[in-house]
């Protein structure tokens, strides 16, 4: 498993459209074979930090999935939320592999 995490410096004034665009993404992920985390967006105080996690089962297959990017028309709408809108300054991601407490 991969694990993707991704750190977003965002528009506080553009919440709502950063939470269209993080949903829209969740179904994306969840469509096309990963298992999406969830976002996680400031809640007190002033933050413009968000972020997200999501899996797939290996680097093959989030590469089949980063395939459609530009390519597949529910991608392109996807980021066109993010572009039109503002509500992403900039982001960026790290993979990771899970260490995961043993079975009991």
């Amino acid at each position: 498993m991969i694990t993707c995490h991704v750190r977003y410096e965002i528009d506080p004034a553009r919440i709502e459209a950063f939470e269209a665009f993080a949903n829209r993404w969740m179904e994306l992920v969840e469509r096309h074979g990963g298992v999406h985390h969830g976002y996680f967006l400031p809640a007190e105080g002033a933050s413009d930090i968000a972020y997200a996690l999501f899996s797939f089962p290996s680097l093959a297959d989030y590469e089949r999935y980063r395939s459609r990017f530009g390519v597949d028309p529910e991608f392109v709408e996807a980021d066109r939320i993010r572009d039109e809108s503002g509500c992403v300054r900039r982001y960026e991601r790290t993979f990771l592999r899970p260490l995961l407490p043993p079975a009991r």
